[in-house]
Parts: C-alpha cells; structure tokens; sequence
C-alpha cells in the first residue's frame, strides 16, 4: 500500500460499504473488484451516521486479514478535487479511517491503485473483533444522522446479493438484529 496517490489523469475510489449502492459522487466507470489483504467488517464504532456518543452503532471497515469483493468507480480525472473532496467529508467526519492507494483487481481491467479507507485501529472508535452477537446488540436499536444502524445492514446484505455477493455471516447477523428488533 502506497500513501500517494497517482499524480494526473483518471482515479480509482474502492467501497466496501454504502459507497457500493450510494457513492453519491460522478464517475464515468463502475466495476466489481477485489482488494486483498483487508476483509469487511462492522469493526468501528458509529457516533455520528448510524449512532451517538450515548448510543453507538456500528459500520464497517476493513479489518486486517483476508480480501474483500466490492466495487471500484472511475473518477475523471476533472472531477477529482471534487470527488475528493466529498469523499473526506463524508468517510472523515471523526477520522476513524486513514486514507491508502492500494492495488485491486478490477474486473475487465486488471489490477490498478485505488483511494481506500482504511480501519484505523489505533482510533478510539476502532471496535475490533466482535463476535456476532456482540455486533447485533450494538447494531439492534441503534440510530444516527443517517438513520437505524439496522438499515444500514439491511442495505449491505441486500446489495451484496445483487452484486452476487452471499456473505453468511452478515445475513446471519441481519437476522439477529431484526430478532432483537421486533
């Protein structure tokens, strides 16, 4: 993993999360991809998006150890201040990530460096390796500035599938968390 990031013409941005089904920023390519080395994980404590300081949530990042499949969007490189931009202040607003170029394998494109968020896990929201009932009681009730942290899972688990994604361990935790909810 590299700390600079590639200098002129178009960028690749990687989400694992909400930046797959709502990136909220233009591109000019979207593909599958895979970054090795880093697995997804409801590993940070949420405070602002998804819980509070009294009533944290959770929301993922990439934890150490594995890969991950998610979706890597092509910038335009006239875009990119922009984008950039937008991309601090909506994965920065505790700075609980620090920011990597990393390599992924794109699909149809081979391997290129990509902006990745990375878990910081020296940040006092880091919440580490929780077990699944650990993360359902902190994900079950749990709301912030952009909603129940439950939604959030449900969006996950649900655009996941529609990628061609089945991860058994988050619809195994969305079920715990709607048992707990309802």
């Amino acid at each position: 993993m590299s700390s600079e990031q590639p200098q002129g013409g178009d960028r690749w941005v990687f989400g694992y999360g909400s930046l797959m089904w709502r990136p909220g920023f233009p591109f000019i390519d979207r593909r599958t991809a895979v970054l090795h080395g880093r697995r997804r994980a409801f590993c940070i404590y949420s405070v602002h998006h998804r819980g509070t300081y009294e009533r944290p949530g959770l929301v993922l990042g990439l934890a150490p150890g594995g890969a991950v499949r998610g979706v890597a969007y092509r910038v335009a490189e006239a875009a990119w201040p922009e984008v950039y931009a937008y991309l601090r202040e909506r994965e920065q607003p505790t700075e609980t990530y620090f920011e990597a170029w990393s390599k992924l394998r794109i699909d149809g494109n081979g391997e290129a460096p990509a902006l990745v968020f990375l878990s910081d896990r020296k940040h006092g929201q880091w919440a580490g390796a929780l077990t699944l009932e650990q993360q359902a009681q902190l994900i079950a009730g749990a709301s912030g500035l952009s909603g129940p942290n439950i939604d959030y899972l449900r969006d996950l688990v649900m655009h996941l599938r529609e990628d061609g994604v089945r991860d058994h361990a988050m619809e195994a935790l969305l079920k715990m968390v709607e048992a707990r909810e309802a």
